[in-house]
């Protein structure tokens, strides 16, 4: 077919341009006919190899790799296989990534094979720089978290839960800082300890940590409590006194439920934490206080603020550092630290001697916790308290928690390492009595349906006292 005089400058401008960019790739390019003959070779490749195009173009790709040009040709296996093909290869002490591509025409037919050459040396030194770099950073990340532990060891901080380690971590690192910080999460879940954590980890540690429940004070006493009064403020104000905010002078006040704060006293907060000043109830002029405002609440102030029961710019003015403590039933490793950890000390205070059986634990570890660390607190004083035994059981725990859990169907068959066979089999014994006594009317009923005379059954709940 003869091309028309127009066509070919075009054809030939074509040409320049697919060869400039052939040229001007920093990836080797070799083209190579279906038989293997090398036809073109760009100046990357070139270099990429050591050797200069005359050398191969001509040449066929199989001579070339049994004259050890290349330890194995991803143009030869695209050849043969009619696949992309990509192979890692080694040249004067580089790693070179070549894929060859094969080329067909419009009837299936295989006319080159293309294969690109790119130098992956500095690749892979990178990628092996950012792996050491992850482990160092890896490395650091558990030595902080070692201290962090150990920080909270020394403060009796119960913790080891991933989301709550890192809830006191931040609480140390926050310390450091005078910004105020908003605590949220559910009652009971222990925003008064990061509150402990951050005062004691800060420039104020040696100064006062005043904790004041906004929600414990009347509405009418509020504000008289938090910024002190002068005589006659009030009927009854026989004399003046300094508020919180005082007595907080050069360390820190903890506001706890500080949704619970009347317009008023929000009002005023706002202007402290403006410019630093409070005034008393009834007095004329101000003073300057150095005090850092640290805030809890269990409420979702963003609503609040959308419901108009909190000024939008004081909630600005507290949400610096949000923090949020996770509820107790989301951090499940803490639940038997804790646990052992309360038994021990209630049993102390007491001046006697009581642990869980594994049934108890099993339970108590299952059960969801609605007041959180409070309620496991209080849980644990009236488990050592109530408990006839040294051994606590399912038998002990309050009726509430076995309906919340599966306890009521369970009958235990783990033990505590250590315990002889004799304390195992009277567990066992107890707890399958309890379940029974639950579930019959009478010592004949139960008797009949664990197979042993009722003389047998009242003797042992006489021992075991249920």
């Amino acid at each position: 077919m003869n091309r028309s005089p127009c066509e070919i400058p075009a054809a030939e401008e074509l040409n320049r341009e697919l060869m400039a960019i052939i040229n001007s790739s920093s990836d080797g390019l070799f083209v190579c006919r279906a038989d293997g003959t090398v036809i073109r070779v760009n100046p990357a490749s070139e270099r990429l190899h050591g050797i200069r195009a005359e050398e191969i173009i001509g040449r066929n790709i199989e001579e070339l790799v049994e004259e050890g040009f290349v330890e194995r040709s991803a143009t030869l296996d695209a050849i043969r296989t009619g696949q992309p093909v990509s192979v890692l290869q080694h040249h004067d002490g580089r790693k070179l990534l070549s894929t060859g591509n094969p080329v067909f025409d419009d009837r299936g037919q295989l006319v080159l094979a293309v294969t690109t050459v790119r130098d992956v040396t500095e690749m892979d030194r990178m990628q092996r720089e950012l792996e050491e770099q992850g482990v160092r950073n890896s490395q650091f990340r558990e030595q902080m978290l070692t201290l962090q532990q150990e920080q909270l060891v020394a403060k009796q901080v119960i913790a080891r839960s991933p989301e709550m380690l890192t809830v006191l971590g931040q609480a140390i690192r926050v310390g450091g800082a005078e910004s105020t910080v908003l605590i949220l999460g559910e009652s009971g879940s222990g925003k008064g300890l990061l509150v402990d954590l951050i005062h004691s980890n800060s420039r104020r540690s040696k100064g006062p940590l005043i904790k004041l429940n906004c929600g414990a004070i009347p509405d009418t006493l509020i504000e008289s409590e938090l910024f002190g009064y002068e005589k006659g403020a009030f009927t009854g104000a026989d004399g003046s006194k300094p508020g919180y905010f005082e007595m907080a002078d050069g360390g820190t006040l903890f506001l706890d439920e500080v949704a619970e704060l009347p317009p008023p006293s929000q009002v005023k907060l706002l202007r402290f934490l403006e410019d630093g000043n409070i005034a008393r109830l009834g007095g004329t002029t101000s003073r300057k206080v150095d005090v850092r405002i640290l805030a809890a609440t269990h409420r979702d102030l963003s609503q609040m603020v959308e419901e108009g029961g909190f000024r939008l710019d004081l909630y600005y003015r507290l949400n610096v550092i949000p923090m949020q403590v996770p509820p107790l039933r989301e951090r499940r490793e803490c639940i038997l630290p804790l646990l052992r950890h309360y038994i021990d000390f209630f049993a102390e205070k007491s001046g006697v001697h009581r642990r869980l059986s594994r049934a108890a634990v099993d339970t108590l570890i299952d059960y969801p916790y609605p007041g959180n660390v409070r309620e496991l607190m209080n849980l644990c004083e009236r488990l050592v308290v109530m408990s006839e035994t040294e051994m606590i059981g399912l038998v002990d725990l309050p009726p509430s928690i076995l309906q919340q859990t599966d306890a009521q169907h369970l009958v235990p068959v783990h033990w505590q390492e250590g315990d002889g066979l004799q304390e195992i089999v009277a567990e066992v014994e107890r707890e399958v009595l309890s379940a029974a006594k639950e579930r019959f009317a009478s010592q004949a009923e139960i008797a009949q349906a664990l197979g042993v005379n009722q003389s047998t059954i009242a003797r042992k709940l006489r021992r075991y006292s249920l």
